[in-house]
């Protein structure tokens, strides 16, 4: 699937949201044929010279807010329609864990593979390796962010709380068994008789379902959950941080303005495309060859585009071969084979 570098936010230094809608007509798929046309230009231009690819990934991968992912500090995510920096961590909720998701793992391979970095976005299934933290895990059970399960490895939160079936003895209080399917923990020990079922008397509460939207469990050793038909108590922190501007988040976009700027450029008329090609505007024709001659001019070094040059094997700046081996003079104006 294709991943966009701009968002429907960019395009309104240029147009109005009214002449936007009329150009999509509420398809959100043109955006992306649009985009994917632009960024095809633009790599073709610069690829040889520019880490542009690089560049657009620091746009492609500005994941949405998301309450079970933990952001490190300098990550960029969008947050309430804003592109923000992340200037304090964030921490995910945690989930219970009724097995053991991951296991630390020796290669013992005379020449064991490069193992890819964990990756909350990523899709982990039974056997598959990653590398985290400069250790190496196995996964034992299928997880991850399209799972619905982002079990970082060695992270947890919760600890399993013993259960036994109720029986008309007596118990301490917050002692936790079971009776007819459900759990329950003993929160009173005035007037409790033990001779009434825990759904006879008062002093019985019942254990709730564990909640993923519910955010302020308890460190107090009896904020218990019902999880995968186990009994959890939290004993670290396991709600997530709530973001809030100036404390979490800060106001950045970490995508380079010039290739944002021609980029949209280069998608307007794109889309005017989709609609009438036979009837584009002048402006969008206008826009249209001005980001081309950019990309050309670019392309052939006549100017800075502010994105940083790819470069070899020793250490410098990649160059045309027209260049390292007839340039006659630093203005590229006057090399007749640059124009």
């Amino acid at each position: 699937m294709y991943r966009r570098f701009l968002n429907d936010g960019d395009y309104l230094g240029i147009i109005t949201q009214e002449a936007l809608s009329q150009m999509t007509r509420g398809y959100a798929e043109r955006f992306v044929q649009a985009e994917e046309s632009a960024e095809m230009s633009i790599v073709e231009y610069l690829s040889e010279n520019y880490e542009v690819e690089r560049e657009l990934a620091k746009g492609k991968y500005i994941a949405d807010y998301d309450r079970r992912i933990t952001f490190p500090v300098g990550a960029h995510i969008y947050y309430e329609g804003k592109i923000c920096e992340v200037i304090r961590s964030l921490c995910g909720f945690k989930m219970p864990a009724a097995v053991d998701y991951w296991e630390e793992y020796i290669d013992l391979s005379s020449e064991p593979p490069a193992y890819p970095h964990y990756s909350q976005f990523g899709t982990y299934h039974t056997g598959d390796a990653t590398e985290y933290n400069g250790i190496l895990y196995r996964c034992l059970c299928d997880n991850g962010w399209k799972f619905g399960q982002v079990r970082i490895p060695m992270v947890g939160g919760w600890q399993q709380v013993e259960s036994t079936p109720w029986q008309p003895v007596e118990y301490g209080l917050w002692t936790v068994v079971s009776y007819e399917g459900a759990f329950y923990t003993l929160v009173s020990a005035e007037g409790f008789d033990y001779n009434l079922t825990p759904q006879e008397s008062d002093c019985w509460g019942a254990v709730a379902d564990y909640d993923p939207e519910y955010n302020a469990y308890d460190l107090n050793g009896h904020d218990y959950v019902v999880y995968q038909d186990m009994v959890f108590v939290p004993e670290t922190d396991v709600n997530a941080d709530v973001p809030e501007f100036g404390q979490h988040l800060t106001p950045g976009d970490p995508r380079n303005y010039n290739l944002k700027k021609h980029m949209v450029r280069l998608a307007l008329y794109e889309l005017a495309k989709l609609i009438a090609p036979n009837n584009v505007s002048v402006v969008r024709m206008r826009d249209y060859e001005d980001s081309m001659r950019w990309l050309s001019d670019a392309a052939k070094l006549r100017l800075n585009p502010q994105i940083p040059r790819k470069v070899a094997s020793d250490n410098k700046p990649v160059m045309d071969w027209q260049m390292a081996t007839f340039q006659s003079d630093y203005d590229p104006y006057k090399n007749p084979w640059l124009t």
